[in-house]
């Protein structure tokens, strides 16, 4: 990927991977960056980080469950230079599965994708020709639901199966559809997990792994590979099985 020739709108931009991808385009060149956050702080410390590698950079800090908010706000962005890139990236963790939490987890995660995913679309199918790409952050956790986060891993899960269905469903208009499924990142969300990380990662790493994957066009950007594996062999095993296997592993506290 001619990454210097990239407009890249990144919801989700205020830390994480969604910081981490901004500011890996930003050192390679990308030409526009449009981000969206909802922590203003943390926001503007990495719109400053992107300019200090010379890239232009439109920020908002928005909510990813405004529907019209974050349409408009693209749809200003791509009028400034067309977008070739969007990452449908913000989600947030349940935490105590109350009510209020398991809705705020759903409304983010797949309401808020949604909204983002849709907006694009839009955007992308009155376009004809050069590089119009989607790209949602889904998890390792939405290969099999998880007793430790019941809420988080079905909404991972959905993303996952809408980002690979939409996949071969947008080939005719042109738009690559990949799909992201991270393991144990560092972020404000894994800072709060009290359960065993295993072969956790640096945020920088994973923005590495993903855009070199989105650069070849890997449809399911699953990482690390072990996780993976253990994952995927866990969501073919009989639930006799399988809820075994969950009832002794160690849960959140």
């Amino acid at each position: 990927m001619q990454e210097s020739n990239y407009n890249i709108f990144i919801t989700g931009a205020s830390s994480g991977i969604g910081e981490a991808l901004a500011l890996h385009y930003a050192q390679n060149g990308a030409k526009n960056l449009y981000l969206v956050g909802r922590n203003k702080e943390r926001l503007d410390s990495v719109v400053e980080k992107c300019k200090s590698y010379g890239a232009s950079v439109c920020n908002k800090i928005a909510d990813v469950t405004a529907r019209e908010e974050i349409r408009r706000f693209m749809a200003e962005c791509n009028e400034i230079a067309p977008i070739n890139l969007v990452f449908a990236n913000a989600g947030v963790s349940t935490g105590e599965e109350t009510p209020e939490n398991i809705y705020n987890t759903f409304n983010i995660n797949v309401m808020g994708t949604l909204n983002t995913v849709l907006a694009a679309m839009d955007i992308y199918k009155q376009r004809d020709g050069g590089k119009k790409i989607i790209a949602i952050t889904a998890s390792i956790a939405g290969y099999h639901g998880l007793p430790a986060c019941p809420s988080y891993s079905a909404s991972k899960a959905c993303l996952k199966a809408y980002g690979e269905a939409l996949r071969c469903n947008l080939l005719p208009d042109g738009i690559q559809v990949n799909t992201i499924c991270p393991g144990f990142v560092k972020s404000r969300i894994t800072d709060k997990n009290t359960c065993p990380m295993p072969f956790f990662m640096s945020a920088e790493r994973a923005a590495e792994i993903i855009a070199e994957r989105i650069d070849k066009n890997v449809g399911l950007i699953a990482f690390p590979w072990p996780m993976r594996l253990a994952t995927w062999f866990l969501s073919v095993l009989p639930n006799r099985l399988s809820d075994f296997i969950y009832a002794k592993l160690p849960h959140k506290v």
